[in-house]
């Protein structure tokens, strides 16, 4: 291997996004004191790179701008320049996305920011290219401007970043309300909501698409809340359209990020893990009230994904898979015409071409998305075949075409292993095994469990991310909140204590490390947290729920398992902080208004008592087999509920020496049975129909 010509400072990082950095002309920093320290000795600015490894136009900017080295010289005579991962440090993300928000009413990623000395924002934006063009001005231009302007106008540059600074700190305060939670918020959300439903397409809104899974997480309590059959339709039609569409890898399941058009076809190509948990799930919840067979499959295509090409061998998810490959978006992912005939054979071909929408000139720069556009009953008749005889031949088709696509170059894969993320697909998992049957996502959710605990962990701590060996950073709210749901979730799905004694650890400093007792809420970072220019908190929905949501749902969910008020007065405090807000915004708040539901409501509390696991699975089944949202499930061995804490436990015998199960309201329970049949009565509707 030839010796770089160029290596910075980043060489020492483990991120994959930094390291494609290391050896750019650019005389990159990461995200330190040793970069501000030497911008402070020599009175530069700062030029602050923020962006991700699967981010498509990240790679334009770096391949235009931080690989050339007249671009690059501008750079390091001007500026210092740190290079930050996202997905590493969504601490710094969020202010300084805030802030180029405020500057120029957009953002995105590659986002670049021009800070002072002292890490004050007062310039900023997102890609630039190299040459003016685009209506947009080019980035040497851009860098010779700013450090000319740093120089010259140095009190515009303060007065700027103060004003900035001001309002980040503004956000930061929330604006808590004294009115009371109730019904109103929820229907009033649910009417805002429902106002830019696409009824062509499913979804909201026009081009871009993002998949709306916490959205539509929300609109499926409503419909269990309301019984509103339209409200089922547009759910179910939003995840038809989904999965039908080109945001679903067809081939090797897992859905892409998001939609650039309308009508769910062309995808932005990459694949990020936190997607694949949340629609997972919310696909899971589909079938669990539709019985619907594409929701399955769906299901089982994407969890099929993850644990082929997405798992460590020590049990951990990885983050991202790119857009590109040989530098080119989507080329691993797209299909010529020829390319199948040949694979597949001219009758086979031409039932596949029919089905996923294939033609001579194709959808997506002269290749093919796959996708679906009419039912298999109607590609069946217009083919003269039965169904049966088609879906077979469809099945086989696929084999053939991804043992092929196996072949090509691959996108790069991002192998950080982020906690947050990693707790939002154990969720998933954990819930899929139970209600799917599958004890391969059971267990998949184990070994996830159990390498989070022992590779991001250290003296009572989480940590953010792993890779390499290292584990580093401070855990942010979202990392202990979405993995403190996840060890819950599996707990209630197998009846194993160690994963709700884990969980009620980490609440526990999760409260102590992240709650603002002066005015409610948690903040984004903890006590322990290094100090940046703006302690902030985050109460909306983006790419992934809120911290604060997530925190306030699990801490429903344990007060009502351990019997701890405190617990629930926290969720409250968080819910008043959001609550006008959400009532304003509702797209923005799916995880935070499902919370709400739950308090609202009368949850079912089940406790199951048997000798062993085989024991206890029918009655577990059971529970689990519908979409019951509002519940707390506290499974456990018999031995184990003599000795419980949990008030739902407590006095709970096996009848006649069978496994037995308990459904109650405010620990009032109903007879005690032994019958998954009888249980099924107690715990009403299943709420499956027809889809």
């Amino acid at each position: 291997m030839e010796p770089h010509e160029f290596t910075n400072h980043l060489i020492h990082e483990t991120s994959p996004y930094l390291l494609q950095h290391a050896h750019n002309p650019v005389d990159w920093y990461p995200w330190g004191e040793e970069a501000f320290a030497k911008a402070r000795a020599e009175n530069k600015p700062v030029l602050l790179s923020i962006g991700y490894s699967a981010c498509h136009w990240c790679h334009v900017m770096a391949h235009e701008s931080f690989e050339d080295e007249e671009i690059a010289k501008l750079m390091n005579d001007l500026y210092v320049n740190i290079k930050v991962d996202r997905e590493e440090r969504p601490d710094l993300d969020q202010i300084y996305m805030s802030a180029v928000q405020m500057m120029t009413h957009h953002g995105g990623w590659p986002m670049t920011v021009f800070l002072t000395p002292e890490g004050v924002p007062f310039y900023g934006g997102t890609y630039f290219p190299p040459q003016d063009r685009y209506n947009m001005p080019g980035f040497p231009r851009v860098l010779i401007s700013v450090a000319e302007a740093y120089r010259e106008r140095a009190q515009d540059i303060a007065e700027t970043g103060t004003s900035l600074l001001n309002e980040l700190r503004r956000l930061s305060q929330g604006s808590g309300s004294d009115q009371p939670i109730e019904q109103e918020l929820l229907d009033a959300a649910y009417t805002g909501i429902v106002r830019s439903y696409d009824s062509t397409n499913g979804g909201f809104g026009g081009a871009p698409k993002f998949p709306p899974a916490m959205t539509l997480e929300f609109l499926l309590r409503t419909y269990v809340r309301t019984g509103n059959k339209d409200t089922l339709q547009m759910i179910s039609h939003t995840c038809r359209k989904m999965a039908d569409g080109g945001i679903y890898d067809h081939l090797g399941g897992g859905f892409h990020r998001y939609a650039t058009d309308a009508r769910w076809l062309v995808p932005h190509f990459e694949k990020m893990l936190y997607d694949n948990a949340l629609l997972s799930r919310l696909y899971l919840h589909q079938f669990q009230v539709t019985q619907s067979a594409l929701s399955r499959t769906t299901v089982e295509g994407v969890l099929d994904y993850v644990l082929r090409e997405m798992t460590d061998t020590g049990g951990g998810f990885y983050s991202t898979q790119d857009a590109d490959s040989e530098g080119h978006e989507g080329k691993f992912f797209v299909w010529d015409i020829g390319e199948i005939r040949s694979a597949l054979g001219e009758a086979a071909a031409v039932l596949f071409c029919d089905y996923y929408n294939v033609t001579e000139h194709g959808n997506f720069e002269g290749k093919n998305i796959l996708n679906v556009t009419r039912t298999i009953e109607d590609v069946a008749v217009a083919n003269r075949v039965a169904v049966n005889e088609l879906a077979e031949s469809l099945a086989n088709s696929r084999r053939i075409l991804f043992d092929l696509r196996e072949k090509r170059v691959k996108p790069d894969r991002d192998e950080k292993i982020i906690t947050a993320w990693n707790g939002l697909m154990l969720a998933s998992f954990a819930e899929a095994g139970v209600i799917l049957k599958r004890p391969d996502y059971t267990d998949a959710a184990r070994r996830n469990a159990k390498f989070v605990l022992e590779n991001l962990s250290r003296d009572g701590f989480l940590l953010r991310t792993y890779k390499d060996g290292v584990a580093k950073f401070n855990a942010y709210l979202e990392d202990y909140a979405f993995f403190v749901e996840g060890l819950v979730t599996l707990y209630e799905t197998t009846g194993e204590f160690r994963w709700l004694n884990e969980a009620l650890t980490l609440t526990d400093r999760m409260i102590e490390e992240f709650w603002d007792e002066e005015n409610g809420g948690f903040f984004f970072t903890g006590k322990s947290h290094e100090t940046l220019i703006v302690r902030s908190k985050d109460y909306f929905d983006n790419a992934t729920p809120s911290g604060n949501s997530v925190a306030a749902g699990v801490l429903l969910r344990l007060a009502v398992l351990t019997g701890k008020d405190s617990y629930r007065n926290v969720a409250i405090a968080v819910f008043r902080e959001a609550a006008d807000t959400a009532r304003r915004f509702p797209s923005g708040f799916g995880y935070l208004l499902s919370d709400i539901d739950f308090l609202l409501s009368t949850p079912k509390e089940v406790a199951i008592v048997g000798r062993d696991a085989a024991d206890i699975e029918p009655l577990l089944s059971e529970v689990w087999r519908r979409y019951l949202p509002n519940k707390v499930v506290a499974p456990a061995l018999v031995e184990e509920a003599a000795t419980s804490q949990l008030p739902l436990l407590q006095d709970r015998p096996m009848l006649e020496g069978r496994a037995t199960a308990y459904v109650c309201e405010h620990y009032t329970c109903k007879q005690p049975v032994t019958e998954p049949q009888a249980l099924s009565a107690q715990l009403g509707s299943a709420n499956a129909v027809t889809s």
